[in-house]
C-alpha cells in the first residue's frame, strides 16, 4: 500500500473554505439537476433492498428489477388517482362542511360577545372557508409531486442505477484498488445510508397506516389522505410530523368542529410518541451517529441549500458527510462535532 509523502505540503484552512462554499454556491445554482440525481440515487438505493431480496430468491437481476420498477410507477399512479378521487369527493361535500364551519364561527362569535369583544360575521367571513383547507392541502401534496422535479429523467435514473447495481460496487473496488481503508469506509457510508434509508422508509409507512386506521375510527373523512401526508413528511426529521398533522386538524374543525380536532391531535400525538419514541429506536439500533442539534441545523441548512428536497434528504447527505470526515485525522475534529456524546465518549476511550 502506497504511504503518502510526508513532505507533501497541506492545503491552507482559507483555500478548503473558498473550494466549499464554490461547491455549496454551485449547488444552489445547479439545485434543479442536482435534486434530480440525488432524488433518483437515493430512491435507488431504497429500491436496492428488494431488488437484492428478489435475486435471493433466484429471480434474475432483469426480471428483479423490472417487477420493483413497475412497482414504482404503480405506487406513484395510486397516489395520483387517491388524490384526484379524493379532492372531486370534497367538492360534493363542500356545502356540508361550510354549513359546519358557520355553525363554529357562530358559536365563537357568540362566545367572544359574552367577553365584551365586539366580532361581526363578516369580520370571519374571508377567513372561514371550507374549501381554503382542501385547497391548501391539494397543493401542498403537488408541491411534494413537485418535489420530483422531473419524473421521466427520475425514474429512467432509478432504473439504469437498479441494472448496474452488480457491477457498481465492482467498479468502486476497482477505483480504489489497493486501498483497504478506502473500500472499508465507502461501505460503511453505503450500509450506513441504506440503513437509514430502510428504517425510516418502514418507520414512516407505520405512521401513515397507523394515522389512516386512527382518524378512519374517529370518523374523519380522507383518512387515508391525511395518513399519505404522514408518510410522506416523516422523512423530514423533527419537524416533520408537526407540519404533516396542520391539515388534517384543520379539516377536522370544519367536519367534526373542536372534539374532532382534539381526537385528531391525539391519534398523531400517540402514533408518533409511539414510532418515534418506541419503534424508531429499536430499529435504527446504534441510531443515526448524529446529535439531535446538528440534525435539526442540517435540515435547516439543506432545505436552504436545495429547497424541500435538502430537508428530505437532510440526514442521509449530513451522514455521508461525517463519515468522510472520520477518515481523515485533519478533519475528524468536525466529525466528532457532528456525531453524539457517545461517538465522543468512544473517542477518548481510544486515546486513553
Amino acid at each position: 500500500m502506497t504511504q503518502p509523502n510526508p513532505n507533501t505540503p497541506k492545503m491552507p484552512a482559507t483555500i478548503i473554505v473558498a473550494a466549499i462554499i464554490i461547491i455549496l454556491a454551485g449547488m444552489m445554482q445547479a439545485a434543479s439537476l442536482v435534486t434530480q440525481i440525488l432524488l433518483a440515487l437515493f430512491i435507488s438505493i431504497i429500491c436496492a433492498q428488494p431488488v437484492l431480496w428478489l435475486q435471493k430468491k433466484k429471480v434474475p437481476q432483469s426480471l428483479a428489477v423490472a417487477i420493483v420498477f413497475v412497482g414504482i410507477i404503480g405506487l406513484f399512479a395510486g397516489f395520483g388517482e387517491l388524490i384526484g378521487r379524493s379532492l372531486s369527493s370534497f367538492s360534493q361535500n363542500l356545502p356540508e362542511y361550510q354549513q359546519n364551519l358557520n355553525q363554529i364561527s357562530a358559536t365563537f362569535i357568540d362566545a367572544l360577545k359574552s367577553f365584551g369583544i365586539d366580532f361581526t360575521k363578516d369580520s370571519l367571513a374571508g377567513m372561514l372557508d371550507a374549501s381554503k383547507v382542501m385547497n391548501i392541502t391539494a397543493g401542498f401534496l403537488g408541491q411534494l409531486g413537485g418535489i420530483m422535479g422531473n419524473m421521466f429523467t427520475i425514474f429512467f435514473l432509478v432504473l439504469f442505477l437498479l441494472l448496474e447495481l452488480d457491477s457498481i460496487s465492482i467498479k468502486t473496488r476497482a477505483i480504489v484498488k489497493g486501498s483497504a481503508d478506502s473500500v472499508a469506509y465507502l461501505d460503511k457510508i453505503g450500509k450506513s445510508i441504506r440503513h437509514y434509508l430502510s428504517i425510516k422508509t418502514v418507520t414512516s409507512l407505520m405512521t401513515g397506516v397507523l394515522i389512516w386506521i386512527g382518524l378512519a375510527i374517529i370518523g374523519v373523512d380522507y383518512a387515508i389522505i391525511w395518513g399519505l401526508i404522514a408518510f410522506l413528511l416523516n422523512y423530514i426529521p423533527n419537524i416533520g410530523s408537526i407540519i404533516a398533522a396542520i391539515p388534517a386538524v384543520l379539516f377536522s374543525i370544519v367536519q367534526q368542529g373542536w372534539g374532532g380536532v382534539f381526537w385528531t391531535s391525539v391519534v398523531f400525538v400517540a402514533v408518533n410518541m409511539f414510532i418515534g419514541n418506541v419503534v424508531e429506536p429499536k430499529m435504527m439500533g446504534r441510531g443515526m451517529g448524529l446529535s439531535t442539534f446538528v440534525v435539526f441545523l442540517s435540515l435547516i441548512f439543506w432545505g436552504f441549500i436545495m429547497g424541500t428536497v435538502g430537508m428530505f434528504l437532510s440526514v442521509p447527505l449530513t451522514m455521508t458527510i461525517k463519515i468522510i470526515l472520520e477518515q481523515n485525522k485533519n478533519t475528524r475534529w468536525f466529525a466528532i462535532i457532528l456525531g453524539t456524546e457517545k461517538d465522543a465518549q468512544s473517542v477518548l476511550e481510544e486515546d486513553s
